[in-house]
């Protein structure tokens, strides 16, 4: 527990209005919170979970729950936060094989901006499937939107089988999309992101200086 927040003590639990469902079984209270228990008797201390970075008190959605120190600083009670949305790690999710997958994962389980994906993609390099005409391979997703699928390691498109492949920049590939495709980022990985193309465009245009300066022979 080490990496994680300092319980946070409290004298009321977690809503005023609504007492959540516990959580069964209830989890085992870790050493700094039993500790932090027998400092504090008659309390709530709240988990914070350890993927949650910010300034001042945690938001209620990374809270995972409260245990209750009884009068004697014992722990008697654990109280499951309805309005928790676990991170990747306490989903169990691969450790993120790239900063992309990374941005991607913080996203979708709301620990992330969702900006952060196109502006890492854009600067970044995928690897594509490649159709019989050599083109990059279109698809569709389960919800029937027509994407282009990437990868942004190997792990995620060895994945996808024994397909021919190349490797090539975001910035070239957005110009051999067909039209009406979006990208599609690690379909193979434990979450999937669609980018839409006029958000990959802006990020584009911001790190253009840069891309235009390193091609630049000295």
């Amino acid at each position: 527990m080490s990496d994680s927040p300092p319980p946070r003590a409290s004298s009321s639990p977690l809503s005023s209005s609504e007492s959540p469902v516990p959580a069964a079984p209830p989890p085992e209270a870790p050493a700094d919170v039993r500790e932090a228990a027998r400092l504090a008797p008659d309390h709530w201390l709240g988990m914070v979970d350890p993927a949650w970075r910010g300034e001042g008190p945690p938001p209620a959605w990374a809270l995972a729950g409260e245990w209750r120190s009884g009068t004697s600083g014992e722990i008697e009670e654990w109280r499951a936060n309805e309005e928790y949305r676990p991170s990747p790690a306490a989903l169990g999710w691969p450790e993120p094989t790239d900063e992309v997958d990374e941005a991607v994962q913080r996203a979708s389980t709301g620990y992330g901006p969702v900006e952060d994906v196109a502006r890492l993609l854009a600067s970044a390099e995928v690897a594509v499937l490649l159709g019989p005409n050599g083109e990059p391979l279109a698809a569709r997703t389960p919800d029937g939107h027509p994407v282009i699928p990437v990868f942004t390691s190997p792990d995620h498109l060895h994945s996808a089988g024994l397909l021919a492949s190349e490797t090539v920049p975001v910035a070239d590939l957005v110009g051999r999309l067909p039209k009406g495709h979006r990208l599609y980022v690690n379909p193979t990985g434990a979450v999937s992101m669609l980018i839409e193309t006029d958000a990959l465009l802006d990020a584009l245009a911001v790190t253009a200086p840069k891309r235009n300066s390193e091609t630049v022979a000295p």
